[in-house]
């Protein structure tokens, strides 16, 4: 008997594409074949995105051309443009479904029922559900460094943020839940996990919340078989002094932390709604090497806010640089409906944007070279996670430094999924390259 075939789409955050891994799985565990999104399909599932204009738009396309490839397929919609503006997602032709949060485990039956004639619709909880939503996203993933999403929800509403209003208030999963999961990966052969989640930070803030983010890391850290954890993101007041010594106290923990700045100027930290100034990312910064050498510290900056002056711009430039981070990701401001600072005055021009972006790109490309340069010459431990044939049978094999610098490197098959020490011999633009000890 032929399998009926579901393809999914997802645009988005890390969050998206573990939820979309579990969609996937609630498909396969009925019987689905899941195809890429490229091929014709039964059932079309489009996992959104709303954080910028762009990601409204690239969803919209996404649906048309699901459309196009198969005018009969279901054709069925979720994620935080959904969550956002359901019945705006609802009107575009050729949609079927739009499935909220609270709904998503029953997406293959809402799909098969669409497809049986039923009407249109939106089903789930908009305003923001109070528990948090299971999903099977341990069971899709079979590889050495996977996702493991512990929470959901935002209070901090920046106003520049559209989040909070798509993903509701603060929910954390439940403790046994995600050492569950977590013990799952490392059935599945994982060696490393990242933890993820809206505002990762937040885990256990909620009312009648079992316990910390501390908490929960110490437990997870003593799970046989876990040689790394690491965290997706932090924001700068998580970064507390307990969560500080368990990243200090050596393996699992990985020397690294993703703390988003998002601009250097002061009056425009304080126009976004940001609870922290320049001191105090600097002290942070400052006590985060102290505490853990050669500690990897990422970040997230955006350009373009309303009312950033050339001279705001410059002192982000400049404080980026003097803290020197191992990487830098930078975003344009995006106006979003229903956000304070869309309706702010002086909203900068998209050339601004652009030219902004562009050098804020090239400070970063050269603050993570500079970062790896101090590597040459020295033996570092990568734990492998891809592996291309070459020749002479030996393997092309790749994957990142506890403190996020990806390596390159040749060595057998069976180094696959294990811990190799690799001295550093050269850099490139994308990684670094060295030789198996």
């Amino acid at each position: 008997m032929e399998h009926k075939r579901v393809a999914v789409a997802t645009l988005g955050c890390k969050v998206n594409q573990y939820e979309s891994a579990a969609l996937e799985e609630l498909f396969r565990r009925r019987g689905y074949l899941v195809v890429d999104f490229a091929q014709p399909a039964d059932v079309y599932v489009i996992n959104t995105c709303t954080v910028t204009h762009l990601g409204d738009r690239k969803s919209r396309q996404l649906i048309r051309r699901a459309v196009r490839a198969n005018p009969a397929a279901v054709v069925a919609v979720t994620g935080c443009y959904v969550q956002n503006a359901p019945h705006e997602v609802l009107a575009i032709e050729g949609v079927d479904l739009v499935v909220g949060a609270g709904r998503r485990a029953a997406i293959v039956e809402l799909a098969e029922g669409a497809g049986q004639g039923n009407k249109r619709a939106a089903v789930g909880d908009f305003a923001g559900p109070s528990e948090f939503e299971e999903l099977p996203g341990e069971a899709s993933q079979d590889r050495v460094r996977a996702f493991l999403k512990v929470q959901e929800g935002c209070e901090n509403f920046c106003t520049y943020c559209i989040v909070p209003y798509a993903r509701g208030p603060l929910r954390s999963r439940a403790p046994e839940k995600v050492l569950s999961g977590a013990a799952e990966l490392l059935s599945h052969g994982c060696k490393e996990i990242v933890l993820t989640g809206i505002h990762t930070g937040a885990y256990g803030r909620e009312p009648g919340g079992a316990m910390g983010l501390a908490e929960l890391l110490a437990k997870l850290a003593v799970l046989p078989g876990l040689l790394r954890l690491r965290l997706s993101s932090l924001e700068p007041h998580d970064v507390t002094g307990e969560i500080l010594d368990l990243l200090a106290s050596g393996p699992p923990f990985c020397r690294h932390v993703h703390i988003p700045l998002q601009s250097g100027d002061d009056a425009i930290l304080k126009a976004m709604g940001r609870t922290y100034d320049r001191l105090y990312f600097r002290r942070l910064s400052n006590a985060i090497r102290a505490k853990i050498p050669d500690c990897g510290i990422t970040t997230d900056v955006m350009v373009g806010f309303p009312g950033e002056t050339d001279s705001h711009f410059a002192n982000t430039l400049q404080f980026a640089a003097q803290m020197q981070f191992s990487g830098l990701h930078v975003f344009k401001y995006s106006p979003r409906r229903g956000t304070p600072a869309a309706d702010f005055d002086r909203q900068v021009a998209p050339a601004v944007k652009d030219r902004r972006s562009r050098q804020l790109i090239a400070l970063g490309r050269e603050m993570t070279g500079r970062f790896a340069a101090g590597y040459l010459g020295q033996t570092v431990e990568v734990l492998a996670e891809q592996q291309t044939p070459v020749a002479g049978g030996q393997f092309r094999l790749d994957g990142l430094t506890d403190n996020y610098l990806r390596v390159i490197f040749s060595g057998p098959r069976e180094a696959l999924g294990e811990l190799v020490k690799v001295r550093i011999t050269g850099l490139s633009d994308i990684a670094m390259q060295g030789r198996i000890i």
